[in-house]
């Protein structure tokens, strides 16, 4: 049975619980550069200022905080790309648990490393993200060990879902767009719970990339489907889509695709424009927001924008690739 999706409260006390162990608020920072660009007032809110540079340690901190004694002393299992395994081996070394990550071969080798710094154990297997689940899953199961999925969790959600109260009751009320990079999903899932729960007018965007689409074409779909995996942006890097989130996701107001190229291309815009360093990942908020403008559709036009940089985890070589 699937688990209820969390509520308005769940992120409140995540919100407690978060402040008590990392600083928040993260910033939203007005953006002239971008502003211009999109003819919009376009802020950026930069879940990027932790320890781990990614959004997702919101949802690690709050997760791993509450574990059953039984789970504390078995230790926890997930299977990540790199950001979801930074958040909760950061966490399980904050709480004192064992965390064992499971990463496809190719992992961002940045992101491996920051796993085992933080006191993880990481397992590198198979060539794509849907390989490693397999194997962590599996892994999980034969030694009873308390497996935290990327996406299918109440807490995680309601962890990373205190990012949006900042904006949308804090930082910045009057905000009318949100643009949300989506792999899993946890980030849209937050978003739209406290969006709903505030009763707030923003309309909530995901994006994801073209050539990752499960959980853009499973939403279009309304039912869970799979789809090739073969994007840059690691963050967003998944062949399957699951329900639980999708039930989640359906208040989204639009869901939208980029092309790698122009993931690439947010990378430099938000260099060139707004001085922040992002992941591909982490940009592709603002290759939707590019994206929409060059399509001359004018749904940003006059509006008053918030686009999500949820990780700045880009390797030198990524870099100096994409530049």
């Amino acid at each position: 049975m699937n688990p209820a999706p969390p509520t308005l409260d769940d992120v409140r006390r995540a919100a407690a619980t978060i402040a008590a162990n990392v600083p928040l608020p993260t910033p939203l920072v007005y953006s002239p550069g971008l502003s211009e660009r999109l003819d919009a007032h376009v802020s950026l809110k930069l879940d990027t200022a932790n320890p781990i540079s990614v959004f997702k340690l919101r949802g690690g901190i709050n997760l791993v905080s509450q574990l059953p004694e039984a789970e504390r002393e078995t230790g926890v299992v997930v299977v990540s790309t790199g950001n979801h395994g930074q958040s909760i081996a950061y966490a399980a070394r904050r709480f004192g648990v064992r965390a064992h990550v499971f990463a496809p071969e190719g992992a961002n080798p940045d992101k491996v490393a920051s796993m085992r710094r933080l006191g993880a154990e990481v397992t590198l297997r198979g060539a794509r993200y849907d390989d490693a689940r397999v194997a962590a899953e599996e892994f999980a199961a034969e030694r009873g060990m308390r497996y935290v999925h990327s996406s299918d969790e109440p807490l995680l959600v309601a962890g990373v879902g205190t990012a949006a109260l900042e904006v949308l009751e804090e930082q910045g009320p009057g905000t009318e767009v949100v643009i949300v990079p989506a792999g899993g999903g946890s980030g849209g899932c937050g978003w739209v719970t406290v969006r709903d729960g505030l009763g707030h007018g923003a309309r909530i965007w995901a994006v994801q990339s073209a050539q990752a689409p499960a959980l853009h074409d499973s939403w279009r779909a309304g039912r869970p489907v799979g789809r090739p995996n073969t994007t840059i942006a690691e963050g967003l890097a998944t062949a399957s889509a699951f329900a639980w989130p999708l039930g989640i996701l359906a208040s989204l107001d639009d869901f939208l695709l980029v092309q790698d190229a122009e993931i690439e291309e947010g990378v430099r815009t938000l260099l060139d424009l707004a001085h922040v360093l992002a992941e591909p990942a982490g940009a592709a908020s603002t290759a939707a927001a590019l994206h929409e403008a060059d399509a001359g559709g004018g749904r940003l036009r006059g509006k008053r924008v918030v686009l999500v940089v949820s990780g700045a985890n880009v390797t030198r070589a990524q870099l100096r690739a994409m530049l």
